[in-house]
C-alpha cells in the first residue's frame, strides 16, 4: 500500500509540475475565420493578456474556409500538449455533423472544450417599411404572406439561416430562404428588398438601423441582453423557451493533459473578469463567457441535440 500510495504521491506531482511549467514556448490559435472577424478580434483580444499571464507570445493564426471546418481541423489533429488551441464555434461544432455526410474530424471525439469565450443572440431585421414592430405583429404579417415571404441568411447552415428555420417551426410560417456569403450582402438583400427578414447578430445591423433603412423587432436570447434592454426577446413574444445564441470557446486537441486545460481555462476565465475586456466585448455586442470545461460541454452537447433536429427537420445538406 505505501508504494501505491507513493506513485499516487509522484503522479500527483508530476502532474502539478507539468501545469506549473506551461507554457515552456508560444501558444498558436487556430481562428477559423478570417482577420477582423468577430473571432479574430475575441482571439486576439484575449491572445493579448493571455501572454502576460503566460509569459510567452499568443500566436494567432487565421485557417478560414469550409464553414469553419478547415480551422478546427487543424487543431482536432494537432499535437496534445496544449500549444495549438483553436476558437470554435457553433458551425463546426454543433451543426457540422448534421448537415456533412463526411467531416475530417468528430467534434465530440477529436476536440476537448476548454472554456467558453463569449455569446450573443441573433436580432431578427426587417426593411423602415414594413409594418411589423415586434415578433408577434411580425408572425401576424408573416401568416398572410403565405408563400411570399422571404428572407435572407448569411450562409447555409449558419446559425443565421437556423434561427428562422426555428421560428418557422415555433411559429407556423412560412417563409423561403435567400442564403448569402455573408453579413453585407445579407444586410444588402434586405435593404434593396430582395427579402423580408433576415437574423444575424447586431453589429453587422447597426449602421442601417442608426440610418433608419431598417429596424429591429426581437433577439434571441432567453432575457433582454446588455446593451438590447428595449429589444424584446421572441420567448417574451409569445413563445417562451425561444433561444438562439450564436456562441465561441476555446478548444485543446483530445488528449490534452487535464491539468494543462484546467490551466488554460482558469487563466482564460481571469481575463474574462477583466472590466476592460468585457467592455471591448460589449462593443461588439458580445457578452464574455467563462464557467467550468464540464459547463461549456454541457453547453455543445444542449445545442448539438437542439439544432440536430432542426436541421433534420429541414433536410439542410452542405457538401
Amino acid at each position: 500500500m505505501k508504494r501505491v500510495g507513493a506513485i499516487l504521491l509522484a503522479c500527483t506531482l508530476a502532474s502539478g509540475a507539468m501545469a506549473e511549467a506551461w507554457p515552456e514556448k508560444p501558444v498558436r490559435v487556430v481562428v477559423p475565420a478570417p482577420a477582423g472577424s468577430s473571432l479574430d478580434v475575441i482571439a486576439r483580444t484575449l491572445g493579448q493578456r493571455l501572454s502576460l499571464r503566460w509569459k510567452q507570445p499568443v500566436v494567432v493564426e487565421n485557417k478560414p474556409g469550409a464553414g469553419g471546418m478547415i480551422g478546427m481541423d487543424a487543431v482536432a489533429k494537432a499535437k496534445p500538449d496544449g500549444y495549438t488551441l483553436g476558437v470554435g464555434f457553433n458551425g463546426p461544432i454543433a451543426f457540422g455533423p448534421f448537415m456533412y455526410k463526411k467531416m475530417s474530424y468528430d467534434p465530440a471525439r477529436d476536440l476537448l472544450p476548454v472554456v467558453l469565450t463569449t455569446s450573443q443572440p441573433n436580432v431578427l431585421a426587417v426593411p423602415a417599411n414594413n409594418p411589423a414592430n415586434n415578433i408577434t405583429e411580425f408572425v401576424a404579417w408573416a401568416r398572410k404572406q403565405g408563400d411570399k415571404l422571404s428572407y435572407a441568411s448569411v450562409g447555409a447552415g449558419s446559425s443565421s439561416h437556423l434561427t428562422m428555420e426555428l421560428l418557422k417551426s415555433t411559429a407556423g410560417i412560412e417563409a423561403v430562404h435567400v442564403p448569402y456569403a455573408g453579413s453585407p450582402p445579407a444586410v444588402n438583400a434586405l435593404v434593396s428588398g430582395e427579402v423580408q427578414a433576415l437574423f444575424t447578430v447586431q453589429p453587422a445591423l447597426l449602421p442601417l438601423v442608426q440610418a433608419g433603412r431598417i429596424k429591429l423587432i426581437g433577439a434571441t436570447s432567453a432575457q433582454r441582453a446588455e446593451g438590447m434592454k428595449s429589444l424584446p426577446t421572441v420567448a417574451e413574444s409569445g413563445y417562451p423557451g425561444f433561444e438562439s445564441l450564436t456562441w465561441n470557446g476555446i478548444f485543446a486537441p483530445a488528449g490534452t493533459a487535464p491539468e494543462v486545460a484546467a490551466r488554460i481555462n482558469a487563466d482564460v476565465n481571469a481575463v474574462l473578469a477583466d472590466a476592460a475586456v468585457v467592455e471591448t466585448f460589449a462593443r461588439q455586442g458580445l457578452h464574455a463567457g467563462g464557467g467550468t470545461s464540464a459547463e461549456f460541454r454541457s453547453l455543445i452537447e444542449r445545442e448539438t441535440r437542439k439544432w440536430g433536429a432542426i436541421i433534420k427537420k429541414v433536410g439542410i445538406t452542405i457538401d
